[in-house]
């Protein structure tokens, strides 16, 4: 008699990934903060580093969207989640990722980096990619339908052939979704060279121009700031958007948060890395659902799963169980 077919689901590999500036929201955590203490108790602590009141500038719109408080407060909500996160998972991750400012969170989650020297690093952070662009007309569109190397190509261009353009990829987040950054001059460029090609170019509000030439000088200050922080061992592997591949050292992993903040974001060899690696549940770690959203639209799409609502949450609780 024939066996009946295994229908056992396969062994979850579960791995965390943090989102970055732009997922941030008004009162984002605040529902959450209603069930689980841990999250104010994350404010509190952030808030004493930070010396500000983290909280109320989450309820406060244009305190939030400056860039130098966006970062903690992004930082802050990812690591409160993770906090409630590790009361209810049977199983820890194989590994971490974040998206930009959300590898802060990762290398936080992980035991790289303290939870107060983070806080206070990515306000730093921000302040520096701020002072970069004083004086600068900055900004950063979304091009949708081009390959990733033909839009390389058509920053090249722009930069080749218009005065004064400055503009680059800044992040490869998906397959057909990649985001130049860059000066105005630039960006226009290219925005109006995707519109010849038939496809869409959209701009995005944003207070600074990440991933880009523009914020080398940041970049330079940012390594000396990193310099005086203490950098422990990881206790679970963080893939960093320098490379898309986990960095051991506390100089490697340093080198490439330099650099990091003038160069793009390999967020789509991230996501095809962590498939490579059996990787089968996603678990998206703070405001928001844009990383779950471009998890659907990769080469090797992983379920992804957001959590910053009680109903999120229930429902990876239940996918976990």
């Amino acid at each position: 008699m024939a066996s009946a077919p295994d229908t056992a689901l396969p062994a979850p590999r579960i791995a965390v990934i943090f989102p970055g500036q732009g997922s941030q929201a008004l009162g984002m955590t605040a529902e959450l903060s209603e069930l689980y203490p841990q999250i104010k108790e994350t404010f509190a602590e952030a808030s004493q580093a930070l010396g500000e009141d983290l909280w109320a500038i989450c309820q406060d719109e244009d305190l939030l969207n400056q860039t130098q408080y966006t970062q903690p407060a992004l930082l802050a909500a990812s690591i409160a989640i993770w906090r409630v996160l590790q009361t209810k998972m049977t199983e820890m991750p194989y590994y971490f990722a974040g998206h930009s400012l959300g590898e802060y969170s990762a290398l936080c989650a992980s035991g790289v980096i303290s939870f107060a020297d983070a806080i206070q690093l990515v306000h730093k952070r921000g302040q520096l990619m701020q002072d970069a662009v004083v004086g600068i007309d900055t900004a950063m569109a979304a091009v949708l339908g081009l390959e990733d190397s033909r839009v390389v190509t058509l920053c090249e261009q722009a930069t080749e052939h218009v005065e004064e353009a400055i503009v680059g990829a800044a992040n490869f987040n998906s397959p057909g979704q990649v985001v130049v950054s860059g000066n105005a001059a630039g960006v226009n460029a290219v925005i109006d060279k995707v519109q010849n090609t038939g496809k869409k170019a959209i701009a995005l509000k944003v207070s600074v121009p990440s991933h880009c030439a523009l914020m080398q000088p940041a970049s330079q200050a940012l390594a000396e700031a990193l310099a005086k922080i203490k950098f422990d061992q990881a206790t679970i592997p963080v893939i960093q958007n320098r490379h898309a591949h986990v960095e051991s050292s506390a100089v490697g992993i340093k080198q490439a948060l330099t650099e990091q903040l003038s160069e793009p974001v390999l967020w789509s060899k991230t996501m095809q890395e962590l498939a490579d690696k059996q990787i089968n549940i996603l678990i998206e770690c703070g405001s928001g659902n844009v990383l779950s959203n471009l998890a659907k639209r990769q080469a090797h799409p992983i379920a992804s799963y957001p959590t910053d609502k009680p109903v999120r949450l229930d429902k990876l609780i239940e996918v976990l169980s």
